[in-house]
């Protein structure tokens, strides 16, 4: 058989453009993986926030998964088409198995999906404080395409399927406030009382310090927030850095404590009397606030 004739065989020319398939799709793999890999190292450099690293991550990974898929499955029904089988019924039965297995795993394939966009739209990421359905809090540990992993205050591990996420409240996505009420007595003055606390907001903001550097702007006086029992709210509103509203409000309150005691402002608490009443058979004991 001559080189022509050898060249002309409809077997070896379609083993030609199977292995020029093959040869393709490695080629398109390498590509893509070296692509992302290269995107990922460029945004990891210019990203320090765990939570920004993680999502980078884990968004090429599914990107390039993806598209290994994509040019696999392509290259697979190409080659299956040049050893001369029918389409037809393969992708039918193909088909009918993927929608089998879409059946036994759909709350998988919820979680995966539901994951993604929660890394897509940076719903949150690790780092952040979350409250997740209300039921669930604390700060994410692990964010996967399938699983939440949230460390309660009390170290409590709680790991969420993605697909049960219907309601997240962010405490730390961008910015964060600080919400500090101080009661004081009814005999205060209040303008001496609003004096006093816009003093410590200022103090705070123009001496920096442990507090000032956790700040966007100086802590806000609202005013009389509620006339108590016992005792008038105050409200102050401090706007912080991600995270950082419960140690700036308990900072807050040290300060406002200490200024109101140079000040002789009066923090009131409930005092309870005790009234003995004597009778005939012993001693009865009655109490009034």
């Amino acid at each position: 058989m001559s080189w022509s004739e050898f060249i002309a065989n409809p077997a070896v020319i379609a083993g030609m453009r199977i292995a020029g398939v093959l040869i393709a799709a490695f080629l398109f793999t390498r590509f893509l993986r070296r692509g992302v890999t290269k995107v990922e190292g460029k945004v990891s450099q210019d990203t320090t926030p765990l939570r920004h690293l993680q999502r980078t991550q884990t968004l090429a990974k599914v990107v390039s998964s993806a598209g290994i898929v994509v040019i696999w499955s392509i290259a697979g029904i190409y080659i299956v088409s040049e050893l001369g089988f029918e389409l037809g019924p393969l992708l039918a039965g193909v088909g009918v198995l993927g929608l089998a297995i879409g059946f036994g795993a759909q709350n998988l394939v919820r979680d995966v999906v539901n994951g993604f966009f929660i890394l897509l739209e940076d719903q949150f990421g690790v780092g952040d404080n979350v409250e997740i359905n209300q039921v669930a809090a604390g700060r994410v540990e692990q964010l996967t395409l399938r699983v939440t992993g949230l460390r309660a205050l009390d170290g409590t591990m709680h790991f969420i399927a993605n697909s049960n996420i219907t309601h997240v409240a962010n405490r730390s996505k961008d910015w964060a406030r600080a919400v500090i009420d101080v009661g004081v007595a009814y005999k205060e003055d209040p303008v001496r009382v609003r004096e006093v606390l816009e003093e410590v907001a200022q103090s705070v903001s123009d001496n920096g310090g442990s507090v000032g550097g956790k700040l966007y702007g100086s802590p806000e006086v609202l005013g009389v927030e509620m006339l108590g029992e016992y005792e008038v709210v105050w409200r102050m509103l401090a706007d912080t850095k991600p995270g950082k509203q419960w140690e700036v409000a308990r900072q807050l309150r040290e300060k406002i404590k200490v200024a109101f005691d140079e000040n002789g402002i009066e923090i009131p608490y409930p005092h309870r009397v005790m009234i003995a009443a004597k009778g005939s058979g012993g001693g009865n004991e009655g109490d009034a606030d």
